[in-house]
């Protein structure tokens, strides 16, 4: 079959009512596509979908061939080993029995025709990075960048005939992510990838945007789709100013046409007051007078109710995506005030602050480094929910901590009232006009955290923190761009933008970094904590 993918009518709901899809149809043939779309509109959902993790309430899909599919978030168990988790275990285990003597039926039927499994499955981990990584090694023993790179790993090795990928870049520093996109360019079958991460989307053969539960197809990578969009966007901007130019001189030929059958009116009256005529003629007269008018005022007022339409049309074309808007004034720290100590510091996993670092004033500091250095666990010490082993680490401001996993959220409550948590004085009222300036109005303040997509759910944590009691002056974010498509990381930009305090954020996203102004630049490499020149950045990040 040449199309691998379709769906039919598809419609899904979830368990709150709250509607995703309803009779969507679209089909993913051989090559790369990029799922674009905001956050929100069911790009993760029609993954899961399509991999059988959910089930449509109407409707089909239906996938010629095998699927291969990496979540949004990967969770391996941390007990199980390696060759377990790249799916090899069983015929390791017979290739090393047959190795020992052991001539069994059932260890050659465990191993088939994949007599080089083992030699495949090491192959696989280098062209990942991860040759240090030995087969019966434990999960527990390798970092959360290095576990996606391990799952991805082993949907390679099954060689499915259809890749599913979610956000696949996220905790991935830049050496793994170069390795990823070389494993997508060089990918032979079907693959449907979601993802905000721009150079990935330069990689893919065709864009479907996904809005309003309907698919839109553009030929090419992002930057191709980027072009078409403006210019999709320049030309119903115009179709606007041309309907709204219509829809004014309607309305301005019905008021004329109104003026002269008023005019006409009172002229016929005159007439039959008069009585310039015999009665019959006049009669006559006036009744041809009241159809002409009638039909007429009918043929503007059709001709106005169209112009209405051509420009409720026009309208709905132009894109008009919400921007965050925040004030934040308590969370200004004065230049020069001390908002966090690190004095000789040793962290768990053995990562280490050397000597003293202080922070002080509204400074932006960028923590970069490998996966696995350490900087998630400097970060978590700091928030006090890991010990330091020695050394101490003191925060002299009101701090907040987001992590990388969002877990800051209760699934089982609304927005609203995950915000009131952490901010228990403020009334209902207030909470909910905060949260409007976060994107989350009327019924969307509602809605359970559990049925948020990835973005949405981090929009809904930003405001919990941003808004908390006492505002936060120090503010520490752990891939904070993971899970957001392109609107809402120009919106998370244009929060950070509206906050006075301190910043600490760790990532692997360069262009972000850029954009929210970053003043310092720290790295976590062999265990130390160093100060680094923006110049140094993209070669030791």
């Amino acid at each position: 079959m040449s199309t691998s993918i379709t769906c039919t009518s598809l419609h899904f709901t979830w368990p709150d009512g709250t509607p995703v899809f309803e009779g969507l149809d679209v089909s993913f043939g051989p090559g790369r596509t990029g799922l674009v779309g905001v956050n929100g509109s069911g790009k993760s959902t029609l993954l899961k979908l399509v991999a059988g993790e959910l089930a449509p309430v109407d409707g089909g899909v239906r996938v010629a061939g095998e699927v291969g599919y990496l979540p949004q978030n990967v969770t391996l168990d941390t007990g199980l080993k390696v060759d377990e988790a790249l799916g090899i275990a069983e015929q390791r285990a017979a290739l090393h029995a047959i190795e020992a003597g052991d001539v069994a039926e059932e260890h050659f039927e465990t191993v088939g025709d994949d007599w080089d499994v083992e030699e495949r499955a090491v192959a696989t981990l280098g062209e990942f990075g991860l040759g240090h990584v030995e087969l019966d090694r434990t999960i527990g023993e390798v970092s959360g960048g290095e576990s996606v790179l391990l799952r991805l790993a082993a949907l390679m090795l099954r060689r499915p005939d259809v890749l599913l990928l979610d956000e696949p870049t996220n905790n991935l520093d830049l050496y793994a992510r170069r390795r990823l996109y070389a494993a997508v360019a060089s990918w032979p079958g079907v693959m449907v990838v979601v993802s905000h991460d721009r150079e990935l989307l330069e990689l893919v053969d065709q864009i479907a945007d996904l809005r309003a539960g309907e698919v839109t197809w553009y030929g090419g990578n992002f930057s191709a789709y980027e072009e078409a969009l403006t210019t999709e966007q320049e030309a119903a901007e115009r179709m606007v100013r041309v309907a709204e130019a219509d829809l004014k001189k309607q309305k301005r030929e019905l008021v004329d046409a109104q003026v002269k059958l008023a005019r006409r009116r009172r002229y016929g009256q005159k007439m039959w007051d008069q009585k310039r005529e015999p009665k019959i003629v006049m009669g006559a007269r006036k009744r041809a007078a009241q159809e002409s008018a009638g039909k007429h005022r009918i043929m503007h007022e059709e001709k106005l109710a169209e112009a209405k339409e051509r420009l409720d049309e026009a309208v709905e074309a132009v894109r008009d995506d919400d921007e965050i808007r925040v004030d934040l004034p308590y969370t200004a720290v004065p230049p020069g005030r001390n908002v966090l100590t690190l004095m000789d510091l040793e962290l768990a996993y053995g990562a280490r602050v050397s000597g003293g670092f202080d922070l002080r004033g509204p400074e932006r500091v960028a923590l970069i480094g490998r996966n696995g250095a350490g900087k998630t666990t400097l970060l978590r010490t700091i928030a006090g929910e890991l010990p330091p082993v020695s050394g101490e680490a003191t925060a002299h401001v009101p701090h907040r901590f987001l992590p990388q996993r969002l877990d800051v959220l209760d699934g089982e409550l609304s927005v609203a009232e995950n915000v009131a948590r952490f901010a228990p004085a403020a009334t209902n009222n207030r909470v909910r006009a905060r949260l409007a300036r976060f994107l989350f109005r009327g019924a969307r303040a509602d809605q359970k955290a559990a049925t948020l997509s990835g973005g949405e759910r981090f929009r809904a944590a930003l405001a919990a923190l941003m808004l908390a009691e006492p505002a936060p002056q120090l503010l520490m974010l752990d891939e904070p761009t993971n899970n957001l498509d392109m609107a809402s990381v120009r919106q998370l930009t244009t929060a950070l933008e509206s906050y006075e305090g301190a910043l600490i954020v760790a990532s692997h996203d360069l262009p972000f970094l850029e954009s929210i102004g970053i003043t310092r630049w720290l790295m976590m490499a062999e265990g130390e904590l160093k100060e680094i020149t923006p110049e140094a950045v993209g070669y030791s990040a």
